[in-house]
């Protein structure tokens, strides 16, 4: 009986793994390459069809948030921690930011200089339009306020235009008495204003009276008008001698269509160009 007991047979099967050209990982690898040769002539074709502002605009978008260089804007809060009125927090942008005397280095971390012959120099006059625009509404408790304000670079310089509303005009009745809002938005153009050292003008300008009305004030009006906001813009803290003219226009230069339009109740403040 002991011989009819069949012997017991294991198979063993080797299991090895496939060739080289066989496997997945040079997909992997593969892919990798593909992906990095699209991005490198991503990049290639970006700097062909892109100009330097735009080139400088893109790298921006990338710079980071902790400012390791005093060409970074960022910060650690709003600001900074501390307020944008000072040369020490305000964002540095391109050659030197506001510093009046770039240095080299300055250049060679930022983009270009009207020294350096290139057509898109960066108007200066546009960084401090940007800053009135950009932080003006936190600076006021009223953000209503900043509806009032236009502004517009010209060959004289940035003109910000001041106009009257019609629920909220900017002087008392027919006088030159500026309300609140007159005097909030004055306050803050010191502000930016004191970050440069350009001249300033302002001007005064009206809407048009009837024909019918015997006594027409708008020239005598749109100077004291003028003089008011000069004043308002010395009280905070505007060097008298940055006054280079002070001038009414009356309703001779109507900024609406309709020449009786209550926008056209207006003040320019004009921060002119150094070079003219």
């Amino acid at each position: 009986m002991a011989n009819d007991i069949a012997p017991i047979i294991i198979k063993k099967k080797k299991v090895t793994g496939g060739d080289g050209h066989h496997g997945g990982a040079w997909k992997v690898a593969y892919a990798d390459f593909v992906t990095a040769m699209m991005a490198f002539f991503l990049l290639m074709w970006l700097l062909n069809a892109t100009t330097e502002k735009q080139r400088k605009g893109i790298a921006d978008y990338f710079t980071p948030t902790i400012a390791i260089a005093r060409v970074s804007g960022g910060g650690s809060g709003a600001f900074g921690g501390d307020s944008v009125f000072t040369e020490q927090t305000l964002a540095q942008n391109g050659a030197g930011a506001s510093a009046n005397e770039p240095t080299a280095a300055d250049r060679a971390r930022g983009a270009v200089t009207a020294q350096d012959g290139d057509a898109e120099a960066v108007d200066p006059l546009s960084d401090v339009e940007d800053i009135l625009l950009g932080t003006g509404g936190d600076a006021l408790e009223d953000t209503s306020t900043m509806r009032h304000i236009a502004t517009r670079l010209t060959d004289e310089g940035l003109v910000v235009e001041v106009f009257d509303l019609p629920e909220a005009p900017l002087f008392e009745g027919d006088g030159a008495e500026p309300t609140r809002i007159m005097v909030e938005i004055a306050q803050i153009v010191a502000r930016i204003f004191r970050l440069v050292e350009n001249d300033i003008a302002v001007a005064g300008h009206t809407a048009a009276r009837p024909l019918v009305a015997s006594d027409n004030p708008v020239w005598d009006l749109s100077a004291a008008r003028a003089q008011s906001v000069r004043m308002l813009l010395q009280d905070s803290e505007l060097e008298d001698g940055r006054f280079s003219r002070i001038a009414g226009h009356a309703d001779r230069a109507p900024k609406m269509q309709n020449p009786m339009d209550i926008k056209n109740n207006r003040v320019e403040i004009i921060l002119l160009r150094s070079d003219l």
